[in-house]
Order: C-alpha cells, then sequence, then structure tokens
C-alpha cells in the first residue's frame, strides 16, 4: 500500500507535467502553450512546474525581447509588473541556482532555454522562448521544452527597444503560467 501511495504522490509532482500555459497579455493577448521536456532536463523542468504551481509566474514581464532572437521572462524576484521593473532581469527564486543539462538539442524557432549569467550552474526561474534560430546557444544553455502551440502570440510580443532588448514603457506580461499534464 505504501508503494502505491507513494508512487501516486510522485506521478502527480510537478515534475510529471507535460508542460505549461503561459496567458500573454498586453500587445500580445492569448495562450502560448509548451511542451517541457522531463526526459532532457528533470531539475530544470521541475523548477519550471514548481514556480508555476505556486503561482510565482503569474504577473511576470517579458524584460528582454529581441527581435528575430528571443524574448526573456521568468524574473519572479524584480519582474513583477506591480513593481519597480528597473531590475527585471537580474533576479530569481528563492531556490538555490541549478546544475546545467546541457543537451544535443538545437535553438530552433520556438526553442525554450533557461536564462543564466556566465556561470552555466546559475539558473534559477528566467528562461527565454527563441523566435529564430540561435544555433550559438547550442550546448551553452539548456534546453527545457518547445512551444507548440501559440507562436503567433510569441511573434506579437513587444519588442525592446531599450540596450541588450529592454522593453522601454509597459512590457507585456505573463497573466498566468498553468501547468498541464
Amino acid at each position: 500500500m505504501f508503494k502505491i501511495l507513494f508512487l501516486l504522490i510522485f506521478l502527480a509532482s510537478p515534475l510529471f507535467a507535460s508542460g505549461i500555459v503561459i496567458s500573454v497579455e498586453g500587445e500580445a493577448n492569448g495562450e502560448i502553450v509548451i511542451d517541457l521536456f522531463e526526459d532532457v532536463a528533470p531539475s530544470h523542468v521541475e523548477r519550471i512546474t514548481t514556480l508555476a504551481s505556486k503561482g510565482l509566474y503569474d504577473g511576470v514581464v517579458f524584460h528582454r525581447v529581441i527581435k528575430g532572437f528571443m524574448a526573456q521572462t521568468g524574473d519572479v524576484k524584480f519582474g513583477k509588473r506591480s513593481g519597480d521593473l528597473l531590475m527585471a532581469g537580474m533576479g530569481g527564486s528563492d531556490l538555490p541556482n541549478l546544475n546545467q543539462e546541457f543537451s544535443d538539442l538545437n535553438y530552433d524557432r520556438g526553442i525554450v532555454g533557461m536564462a543564466r549569467s556566465q556561470d552555466p550552474d546559475s539558473a534559477n526561474s528566467q528562461f527565454f522562448i527563441m523566435f529564430d534560430e540561435g544555433s550559438f546557444l547550442n550546448g551553452q544553455y539548456t534546453v527545457v521544452g518547445k512551444v507548440i502551440n501559440g507562436l503567433d502570440i510569441l511573434d506579437s510580443i513587444k519588442i525592446g527597444k531599450g540596450a541588450n532588448g529592454t522593453i522601454l514603457g509597459n512590457p507585456d506580461v505573463m497573466k498566468t503560467v498553468r501547468v498541464i499534464k
């Protein structure tokens, strides 16, 4: 009986989520559905699903968006729409940083990767979604998933006009992020 109960609890954990749905609001309005790659980056997928399950991604802005490259979000510390966005992109969660889980998957259109600093083992809560191919990222950043629906919404996200893709004015926001099985 204990083994069955443990298995049911384990299988219901965020680690076994099949993806997330991001409800985007701003210049872009709609949903982006992401298939998460638990078999490629289990620790990173677990982190994203844990933060999403706790509602910590809700209200977080897309703080760095570079046309033809990527849209970055996920700063649960400084990236809330209701906060002072001058620090957006400089924070993470209260959880420890993650060790890299690099793979041989290519950074193509719609691929979702974990953002990090220069240290390969510094990913925490931020992630980015590719507008186009970015082979220079291959093997350098952890791939966590791929957009399976909503590329049109991704393409509508407000492009940054500031330094390094910083959003000027009101950024688009992840209104809600929910885990799907």
